[in-house]
């Protein structure tokens, strides 16, 4: 994949750039195989999953530079000052459509782009984000609720001209500080959710995204990695399974259904956002998952608060970037449970969480690759208890 952004050195945040997508995968995979093998010895790899080379970021997170007559979106440089990145090659069609209607409702809707050097401004970034059907999310990060009244006032604008919108909120985030949203969170528009249909072999499932919840911004992907988990599941057949980190729920309502005794199955998924955990309810009621209930909750206290005969057979986990901890880790070590699918988006913490691990073999593992153009790998393994 080419990239004028990237060549212009105005935007260098895909490290892969230019070079042949058949060699980044390879390499991936080379790379995580030559991690895990110490700690593998006995894993088979299934092929990689790859993914689209552009146009595969359903999700985009814009930081708004610029004027109010010239706004710009994309990053910031060196100086706090706005590039311009609307033409960015791996976000969605979807969403590059809907830019230009943005930027003209950012200057009719006097929504002033926050100045970094000078404090001053009011809009700081737009997160935009494409459902499989169309219909797009846009949340407006804004300093103060005079910038929330602004876009409610003038909302009907951009109703118009960008019809696909179902989902508008405006975030408030007064501080400076390096962080992409605040706390406080106004829904606009009379849809606070927006439907997210996952497809992959054998799956076809529908999930309920709110504002702030965390979902894969490579969504065909997303389906590709929890077709993996329900043919594992579907494989292994476990009475009971809990989904740790779950967020808004795909893993449990993916594998609930999945193989023999999965009417009597037991799953629970567990979240430390409220917000995340309503999608996930509200999803698995859609889908009539009697069986499915989710916990607000953090993962570890969780489960080091279990008791011994509530500890299911097969545990899913699906940490953020810095892993399970050794807590947590050591837990599943000692736990009992006769399966671990653990899906991972850092293959160094992964490796850490596996050596704590001994009891537990990797017996497959597959890579999915959520991000092309840069080195970063998302990986899934199953581990099966051999003491």
């Amino acid at each position: 994949m080419q990239c004028d952004y990237f060549d212009a050195r105005a935007c260098r945040s895909c490290t892969l750039m230019g070079e042949p997508y058949v060699a980044q995968l390879a390499e991936k995979q080379r790379a995580v195989e030559e991690q895990l093998a110490p700690l593998a010895p006995a894993v088979h790899w299934l092929p990689p999953v790859a993914s689209r080379e552009s146009g595969f970021r359903t999700k985009a997170k814009m930081v708004v530079g610029g004027t109010l007559a010239a706004p710009t979106l994309g990053i910031l440089d060196r100086a706090g000052r706005g590039v311009d990145l609307r033409e960015c090659g791996v976000i969605a069609p979807g969403v590059l459509a809907a830019f230009p209607a943005l930027i003209h409702f950012i200057t009719a809707a006097d929504l002033e782009p926050y100045d970094v050097p000078a404090r001053r401004g009011e809009l700081k970034h737009l997160i935009v984000t494409e459902s499989p059907d169309g219909e797009l999310m846009v949340r407006f990060v804004v300093r103060s609720e005079g910038a929330v009244d602004a876009v409610r006032g003038s909302l009907t604008l951009l109703q118009d001209a960008l019809p696909r919108l179902a989902v508008a909120t405006a975030n408030i985030l007064p501080e400076h500080k390096a962080v992409l949203e605040g706390d406080v969170e106004r829904v606009l528009t009379p849809r606070g959710t927006l439907p997210m249909r996952v497809a992959g072999p054998g799956l076809a499932i529908q999930l309920e995204l709110r504002p702030k919840s965390f979902f894969q911004t490579n969504t065909v992907v997303a389906g590709e990695l929890y077709a993996q988990a329900r043919a594992w599941v579907e494989e292994l057949a476990p009475r009971s399974l809990w989904d740790l980190y779950c967020g808004v729920g795909g893993f449990a309502i993916a594998c609930a259904g999945a193989g023999a005794g999965a009417s009597a199955r037991t799953v629970l998924g567990v979240e430390s956002s409220a917000e995340a955990v309503e999608s996930a309810r509200a999803a698995a009621v859609a889908a009539e998952l009697d069986g499915v209930r989710f916990a607000v909750g953090d993962a570890t206290a969780f489960a080091l608060a279990a008791a011994a005969d509530a500890v299911p057979e097969l545990v899913i986990v699906n940490p953020p970037r810095r892993g399970l901890g050794a807590e947590l880790a050591d837990w599943l070590e000692h736990s009992g449970a006769r399966w671990v699918l653990y899906s991972s988006c850092n293959p160094a913490t992964l490796a850490r969480d596996l050596a704590v691990m001994p009891a537990l073999a990797v017996r497959r593992a597959r890579l999915f690759d959520m991000f092309p153009q840069t080195g970063h790998a998302e990986v899934a393994v199953l581990l099966e208890r051999v003491r």
